[in-house]
């Protein structure tokens, strides 16, 4: 892998990396190279990276507008803090990349935005059997102390995209990102094999949908009911939403592997819709309509209530790209 330099006096990459509104496993993946990360400190030098080392805001604003060459942002955008630090490193870094499933869809935070943020407030702060709040405190924006006024980050009604908020380069989905598919992405950065600015071009990932990958054999036959793996023990090597497991698959951009399948569990969705499916809900009702079992309307309706908790399992980490999406 060779450095391009880049215009820097030591002839290599500047990158950075931000974690915001997601589980911080996305920092974690970014290591997941294994041997390879002694090739990419050949030809890069972190310099924003808060998981990892002790860098301060103050540190990103400082450097001149384009400093960094790539910066990964991964998680959504949830609080004033978090937009605030987007629009920033969007000025600091010639590529800014959405990096996995919370920064491009917004991931598994984004089902909090089926609750108000009162109905949030009252679980965590109230109802939470766990917390004692005797006195029914909640944040607040600012707050007077004898030292001073304090300020917390506002929190939005919902958790956005990065893409809601500032034009972005590139998007890796994936909960997290696969190695092999950063790995990639990282070398096309480095050879400056980049896309136009602010395309927001999918990568690390295929132009096919999970099945495409998946090596279970299809048999072509309906559902006939669905279940789940606490239910029985499905048979090894057949498709799993054939025997009734609802699977993320159709409707599911590939990239991944297949990992999940080829260790007997099924896809959830973590790699986004598929090409040319813009919702990946509706892309999942409509594949389901034509794998169903059914011969009457009322059999229809029994086997879509036998489906846990619908919109947690087709918009799992799609909800607000959906068309369900919802403004801050």
């Amino acid at each position: 892998m060779g450095a391009q330099g880049q215009g820097h006096t030591n002839g290599k990459l500047k990158i950075g990396m931000y974690w915001a509104s997601s589980c911080g496993g996305c920092d974690i993946s970014l290591l997941e190279i294994g041997p390879r990360i002694l090739d990419l400190i050949k030809v890069a030098d972190v310099v924003f990276w808060p998981c990892v080392a002790d860098f301060k805001y103050r540190d990103a604003a400082g450097y001149p507008d384009g400093y960094m060459d790539v910066c990964f942002y991964n998680g959504g955008v949830r609080s004033t803090e978090q937009e605030e630090v987007a629009r920033l490193l969007r000025r600091k870094s010639k590529t800014l990349i959405a990096y996995g499933a919370c920064a491009v869809g917004g991931g598994i935070p984004a089902l909090a935005n089926l609750k108000s943020r009162a109905e949030i407030y009252d679980v965590v702060y109230h109802q939470n059997p766990s917390t004692d709040n005797r006195g029914g405190v909640v944040p607040e924006p600012l707050h007077e102390v004898p030292q001073g006024e304090l300020e917390l980050p506002e929190f939005y009604p919902a958790v956005l995209r990065l893409k809601d908020v500032v034009p972005v380069d590139y998007e890796i989905p994936g909960c997290p990102p696969q190695a092999d598919r950063v790995w990639e992405s990282i070398q096309a950065v480095v050879s400056g094999a980049v896309p136009p600015r602010n395309a927001a071009v999918r990568v690390g990932c295929t132009e096919k949908s999970v099945c495409d990958e998946c090596p279970r054999e299809k048999r072509l036959v309906k559902i006939k009911a669905f279940r789940r793996h606490h239910q029985f023990r499905p048979e090894p090597g057949w498709c799993l939403l054939e025997q009734g497991i609802l699977c993320m698959g159709p409707a599911t951009r590939s990239g991944c592997g297949a990992l999940c399948l080829k260790a007997d569990m099924a896809c959830e969705g973590c790699y986004g819709p598929p090409p040319n499916a813009e919702d990946q809900g509706t892309c999942m009702v409509g594949a389901l309509g034509a794998l169903l079992d059914v011969s009457t309307e009322d059999r229809a309706r029994e086997m879509v209530a036998e489906i846990a908790d619908p919109t947690g399992t087709f918009y799992r980490f799609s909800l607000s790209s959906s068309f369900m999406k919802l403004g801050k």
